[in-house]
């Protein structure tokens, strides 16, 4: 072996080659019985992830619209204290789902798990998911309602609390969640 120390001079390996490696690796484990179907599995792991992420991003934007408007109820003192606790509680759900949707379990461990979840399971937690895009929708526009209420000066109580209705709905469907991984529902 004359220049075994060869195969270290060139640290630097090009994407090309690391993701042809990634790829061939691939393959080879996807023929390791079981193995591929863990593979599926990750990847709709990851694409809940993703769209968890997704949905959690927006709700937060719409926490920050609702920021606004608690500021500008502020710039008169009677408003403010009126609606001061109703607002608060609103935003305290919306910040409660918004770490529940972060930190939802994604409904599958590994390959070595004792607990598995199937693929049909994994659909299912997807759409589900999935669905709470509407939540996201709802609870948009009752913040935009809750917006023009407060320029106008009329109906803010009311519009808070069915801005609060939408809020424990939406916590309640995501609670419903787990049920579903652990196969209760």
């Amino acid at each position: 072996m004359e220049n075994e120390n060869d195969i270290f001079e060139n640290e630097t390996v090009s994407k090309e080659t690391d993701d042809g490696i990634m790829s061939r690796l691939e393959r080879l484990a996807r023929k390791l019985p079981g193995f591929s179907g863990y593979l599926d599995k990750k990847e709709r792991r990851e694409s809940d992830r993703e769209l968890r992420n997704t949905i959690s991003g927006r709700l937060e934007a719409v926490r920050l619209e609702l920021g606004g408007i608690s500021e500008a109820l502020s710039a008169d003192i009677i408003l403010a204290i009126d609606h001061a606790e109703p607002i608060g509680r609103a935003d305290n759900r919306l910040m409660g789902l918004i770490g529940k949707i972060k930190d939802a379990p994604s409904g599958y461990s590994g390959f070595f798990d004792a607990n598995k979840v199937d693929e049909a399971v994994l659909d299912q937690i997807y759409m589900f998911d999935s669905s709470m895009l509407a939540y996201v929708d709802q609870v948009g526009d009752h913040v935009k309602a809750l917006q023009s209420a407060v320029s106008d000066g009329t109906h803010i109580g009311a519009t808070i609390t069915e801005l609060d209705s939408v809020l424990k709905d939406a916590n309640s469907e995501f609670a419903s969640r787990n049920e579903i991984i652990s196969g209760i529902a």
